[in-house]
């Protein structure tokens, strides 16, 4: 597979999860020891846990989008960066619902099999600008880690 067709895999597995919720099609893409890491799951999830934190999320933010701005592949990783659009109608992982559409950066790093399936994938979400959008604090760790 080339680098342009592990890119449009991505595209596919992002936009068929978080766009469009056809998360049965999405584990078809996942390899058996698929993990998802993310800087608000708190730990690493399967794929059934991936796809039930997928549905949580949706049904929150029904109007959810994910944009991606930039994808770039080497090798068998890629780099996504993404734009998260949508507004919290119900509470979702903490987070109380909102009537602000909200816009989440993310970074996410994908790891793909010799047979190219998703193996791994390590998200990074900027929760501070999220808090923000939302009027809430800062959380105190963040506050003590800046300079």
């Amino acid at each position: 597979m080339s680098l342009e067709e592990r890119k449009k895999l991505v595209r596919r597995h992002i936009d068929l999860s978080w766009n469009k919720g056809h998360l049965a099609l999405v584990e078809q893409l996942h390899s058996q020891d698929f993990l998802y890491k993310s800087s608000f799951a708190g730990r690493p999830l399967n794929s059934p846990s991936f796809a039930q934190l997928v549905r949580e999320i949706r049904r929150a933010m029904p109007d959810l989008e994910v944009v991606v701005e930039e994808c770039v592949a080497e090798g068998n990783k890629v780099v996504t960066w993404s734009t998260l659009i949508g507004t919290i109608e119900q509470p979702a992982l903490g987070y109380p619902p909102s009537d602000k559409v909200l816009s989440i950066s993310a970074m996410a790093f994908w790891t793909l099999t010799p047979a190219n399936e998703v193996q791994e994938i390590c998200t990074m979400f900027d929760m501070e600008s999220f808090r923000a959008q939302l009027g809430l604090d800062a959380r105190p760790y963040a506050e003590k880690a800046l300079p």
